[in-house]
């Protein structure tokens, strides 16, 4: 695994209106051959909306050759294809709550999973919110919102949905004993292939919600509004609980291993992630690694891998049924499809995933919600993210004037709070109260630039004269991002132009 200094979190954001051909975009520019022909279509389009749990490009879409992940593809062949995108923060909760709103975590004010951006922060709309303001029938199935304190244990509901949202009864078996383990008993393990007829209830969260998510779009079939359909898929997100069939698609013997498992000589101590959420699983626990840094053994991270990879092709099964079943009720010409997941990749055009909600909205034909003022805690309808309706050429959705210049000028922001200069038990998911240090990445199409800053939770501020590491990688020259040049005399100029 590589450390969490390494990695921004790049999502793989496609953004699909299949009420006319799309063509892929070019791999090395997310904004040519793309065209949306919306004159065909009387009346509002409906949303569907896919996020997915921790998902990188590992996928067919991608150029990944070993995965199998035809449905997802099939979807990519006809859609706009983002493959550099790139999320707010690191964190399920905060992350979610940033592109639903459209604002970041800092104007949210929710770094981990222990408050309600309504009460913490202010009464921010959310964009099904707004949909459902402009006569939208809205529904969340799955985990869209995280669930608990962060979306007031009620998925936002009622503001933003019209109906109580849907969760699996199943999924409270998620991190259970439900792994058959080598000595036959059950157990929590981070791998966690099952018979699953043998589970609890004989079934799977993303089955349950891909079955509630056709249910409703047969009823929306003959609904006289249109609909905002968000469907959240838990895979691949960990434990790897999936059905054990699966798993065959990877024979072991064929798991290629991580092409850069080293932590890089210069990536600062702060910089980096001991992932014990991952360590609390049994089987790994039963590994008896150290802590932080200890890696783990070969044929191990082949089996967390293969896991890895079929959670993927499961997860694309059940995107493959909710897609048929959308073509089966002739609701596909009509229906705007966005899937957004947890990871992206480095190639042109940089976008956030902040910018999905304008996005949406303008597709819809929507008016684009105003920029947001600074400071924007007074303001219920704004947005900080872009709107990319440029990059599908329409006309009549207009230009956001930030997206004008040069192309090398995009950037794209992410940040990464820490309890601590050097890895303890809570550095991957601190609470708010324990966030001592802040990091803020920003990525260019050139080089990725990462400041390590003294952080008051009180008071929610960063302190930039209070600077603690720093990281500052070329990726053209270093992809992998294993030199840190934060220190070298190349870079200096390029940093004196970057602080704030």
């Amino acid at each position: 695994m590589p450390p969490a200094g390494q990695c921004l979190l790049w999502f793989g954001l496609v953004l699909a209106s299949v009420c006319a051909s799309l063509e892929s975009a070019a791999p090395s520019n997310s904004t040519t051959g793309a065209a949306l022909a919306l004159a065909q279509i009387s009346g509002p389009l409906n949303v569907l909306l896919i996020i997915v749990d921790d998902l990188r490009p590992s996928l067919g879409c991608y150029g990944d050759k070993a995965i199998r992940s035809p449905n997802i593809d099939q979807l990519a062949s006809r859609s706009l294809l983002f493959q550099n995108a790139f999320a707010q923060q690191a964190v399920c909760a905060p992350s979610r709550v940033s592109f639903l709103t459209g604002r970041r975590p800092d104007t949210t004010r929710l770094y981990d999973f222990n408050s309600y951006w309504r009460i913490h922060a202010g009464n921010f709309s959310t964009i099904p919110q707004y949909f459902k303001e402009n006569g939208y029938v809205t529904m969340s199935v799955g985990k869209v919102f995280h669930p608990g304190i962060s979306s007031n244990y009620s998925d936002d509901s009622p503001y933003s949905w019209s109906f109580p949202p849907y969760h699996p009864s199943s999924e409270k078996y998620e991190n259970t004993k439900t792994c058959r383990g080598p000595d036959g008993q059950l157990h929590a393990n981070l791998l966690c292939p099952v018979d699953v007829a043998d589970v609890p209830e004989g079934t799977l969260p993303d089955k349950q919600s891909t079955e509630q998510a056709i249910r409703l779009l047969e009823k929306m079939k003959t609904s006289a509004s249109p609909f905002f359909l968000a469907v959240g898929y838990h895979k691949p997100h960990i434990p790897f609980r999936y059905p054990k069939e699966f798993q065959k698609l990877y024979p072991l013997e064929n798991i290629t291993l991580a092409p850069d498992p080293q932590v890089p000589a210069g990536l600062p101590p702060v910089a980096y992630n001991p992932w014990m959420d991952i360590r609390q699983r049994e089987d790994v626990q039963a590994l008896n690694l150290s802590v932080p840094y200890g890696p783990i053994p070969v044929d191990f991270q082949r089996k967390i891998r293969q896991s890895y990879f079929a959670s993927v092709s499961y997860l694309d099964t059940q995107v493959g049924h909710l897609l048929s079943a959308l073509d089966d009720l002739q609701l596909t010409n009509s229906t705007i499809i966005a899937f957004a997941s947890d990871h992206g990749r480095r190639v042109m055009d940089l976008v956030e995933l902040l910018s999905l909600s304008p996005t949406l909205a303008g597709l819809a034909g929507l008016h684009v919600p105003p920029r947001c003022p600074v400071p924007s805690f007074h303001v219920q309808l704004c947005r900080e993210g872009q709107n990319l309706g440029k990059h599908f050429q329409l006309q009549d959705l207009g230009e956001d004037p930030h997206l004008r210049g040069n192309p090398r000028e995009s950037i794209a922001y992410s940040q990464y709070p820490r309890p601590a200069d050097y890895p303890q038990w809570n550095s991957d998911k601190p609470s708010l109260k324990d966030i001592k240090v802040m990091g803020y990445s920003i990525r260019t199409i050139d080089y990725r630039y990462t400041v390590w800053v003294g952080f008051d939770p009180r008071e929610f501020l960063a302190n930039f004269s209070d600077v603690h590491a720093g990281e500052l990688y070329f990726v053209d020259s270093d992809p992998l991002q294993d030199h840190n040049m934060y220190n070298d005399s190349q870079g200096r100029d390029l940093l004196q132009s970057l602080m704030p």
